[in-house]
């Protein structure tokens, strides 16, 4: 009887020692860490892109256009051709096309009506130009917000939109 003692002493020795920890609960866990973290990846991804979409198309779909102006509220304008101030003596032209956006379809015939207003606002500025003027990429803003301004001050508030240069070339 005491063998058998000795036999169960063992087995139950056995059975009371804590077993090894298993190799699988760490790989577990950094199978957890390693899917939230390219979850979290995901996500960021797919906002980036969306709001890099948003950002690149604009936002033409997002809300309606306040003013409804479509196509028909351009109204072309001739060219003008006039004579740049220079310090040098010699002669120097600009020659100008420029499309003005009217602010409602409905008002293309009144801007059509004061075009020669417009225009006669127009040439004292244009002719005070310098060839230095028109130099360098913000020229065109500036030339164009300063038309902007001239013919908000002659047609009024809420009539023009925007103005559409097409060219602006120096001889």
């Amino acid at each position: 009887m005491s063998t058998s003692m000795t036999i169960e002493t063992g087995a139950n020795a056995e059975l009371a020692t804590p077993a090894e920890p298993e190799p699988a609960a760490p790989a577990r866990r950094f199978d957890k860490r390693k899917a939230m973290i390219a979850g979290a990846a995901a996500i960021l991804l797919l906002g980036a892109g969306g709001g890099g979409y948003m950002l690149l198309s604009g936002d033409e779909g997002a809300k309606p256009s306040a003013s409804g102006a479509g196509p028909e509220a351009y109204v072309e304008v001739p060219p003008l051709v006039v004579n740049l101030r220079s310090s040098d003596g010699q002669a120097r032209f600009l020659k100008l096309r420029f499309i003005i956006v009217a602010d409602e379809e409905g008002q293309v015939n009144e801007v059509r009506g004061k075009l020669p207003f417009i225009l006669d606002a127009l040439q004292p500025f244009l002719r005070e130009l310098r060839p230095e003027d028109l130099n360098g990429s913000a020229a065109v803003f500036r030339v164009k917000e300063e038309m902007m301004a001239r013919m908000t001050a002659t047609l009024g508030a809420n009539m023009v939109r925007d103005v559409l240069i097409q060219d602006l070339v120096q001889q």
